[in-house]
């Protein structure tokens, strides 16, 4: 008998937006939640966070498009808002004074770069903004370099996104005792900020207390880093932060015991990295791996995205639950890429699933492909 999905039953609907509101609908949707998302009248470009989705397009400024919304959402669980703040509000879409009166039990996730209630939280930003405010891009990059952002991954995929998702799932929790469901509002801010605890609760110690690029795991240690092999642009990381991984890491080398300083003395950094540098490219990645792997130096190669996917990675679930696990990633539902949705795709074929609804009796299509409440009487 197949597993059970976690969310299986729960239906959102998700309002296009940018890559955390898509990200957090593709991590339901991964563990068996319905997720329709709305796209804008003559959308023809398609999202690549839409692994499991499905879509319909409508016109919010539309009266007849705006009521199929409301009465969508009379019967959804939860709503994914991506827009910057007062934007549902001025759509008629108010969370508290509209939407939660018509569906009490509704989940409406709110998904911003800045506070709501910060002195930024009217300006337009991105993810490399959010982590500057946060504290966070402070600590990252090489020692004497200006920061250096790691492509949007802190700010809208695991600070945003990811900890949406976290939010969704405990407004779900409380809403099983008190049956009500409420406003989750998560922001890239604070959700980066909470990424970093660790370097920020340890800035008093030797582990972090240095400037940037100088610490123990931000590239400051020789032994935990990366170094270009013999074959250029490849390259090898090195995590051997405990003395017996350290041990290993040096024989895996073909350095002799005494050949190199002591690495407890910051001093001897830089003449451990020259002679890490200049050993990493004596042999290939290859002949690394050859090396390292099976054993404890924490040494591995640094793969490459394009290299993963020629040679068939499997991308799995974001977690594995032995009862209840995720629906399978595979190559015919998106697998490596996420999936490519073209807007209104699928999307009738949710609305006759939740709710009985039929084209041309519960709501008609305009020539742009939105789709507009009919004018009949409705059946909710």
């Amino acid at each position: 008998m197949p597993a059970q999905l976690p969310l299986a039953g729960i239906r959102v609907v998700e309002l296009a937006g940018l890559a955390p509101g898509p990200f957090a609908g593709l991590l339901l949707a991964d563990y068996g939640a319905s997720v329709l998302r709305i796209d804008r009248p003559k959308a023809i470009s398609g999202d690549q966070l839409t692994r499991g989705k499905t879509s319909i397009n409508l016109d919010l400024r539309d009266p007849a498009s705006h009521r199929l919304l409301l009465d969508l959402l009379a019967n959804a669980d939860v709503l994914i808002d991506p827009f910057r703040p007062g934007v549902l509000e001025r759509l008629g879409l108010g969370p508290k004074d509209v939407l939660l009166k018509r569906n009490p039990r509704l989940i409406v996730a709110r998904m911003t770069g800045f506070r709501r209630d910060g002195k930024y939280k009217d300006m337009a930003g991105h993810d490399i903004n959010y982590i500057a405010v946060s504290g966070v891009l402070s600590m990252l990059g090489r020692a004497g370099e200006r920061p250096h952002a790691p492509g949007n991954i802190l700010g809208d995929f695991a600070g945003g996104g990811a900890v949406c998702f976290l939010g969704i799932l405990l407004a779900l929790l409380s809403r099983t005792s008190t049956g009500c469901g409420q406003v989750v509002e998560a922001n890239m801010v604070d959700g980066s900020a909470f990424l970093a605890a660790m370097p920020r609760l340890n800035l008093q110690t030797p582990v972090w207390n240095g400037p940037r690029g100088t610490n123990m795991l931000d590239g400051g240690s020789p032994f935990y880093d990366t170094y270009e092999t013999k074959d250029k642009g490849k390259y090898f990381s090195v995590g051997a932060l405990e003395p017996q991984f350290y041990a290993a890491l040096i024989k895996g080398l073909g350095f002799q015991k005494g050949e190199l300083p002591s690495r407890d003395d910051r001093a001897n950094w830089p003449a451990l990295r020259e002679a890490f540098t200049k050993r990493f490219k004596e042999k290939t990645r290859a002949e690394w791996e050859a090396i390292f792997d099976g054993t404890d130096a924490c040494a591995t190669p640094v793969l490459e995205q394009s290299e993963l996917q020629e040679a068939g990675y499997e991308q799995r679930p974001i977690v594995h639950l032995s009862d209840t696990p995720a629906r399978p990633i595979a190559a015919d539902n998106g697998g490596w890429t996420g999936g490519l949705l073209l807007p209104g795709t699928g999307g009738k074929e949710t609305l006759k699933s939740w709710l009985g609804w039929e084209q041309g009796q519960d709501y008609d299509v305009r020539k742009d492909g939105a789709l507009v409440r009919a004018d009949r009487k409705s059946k909710l």
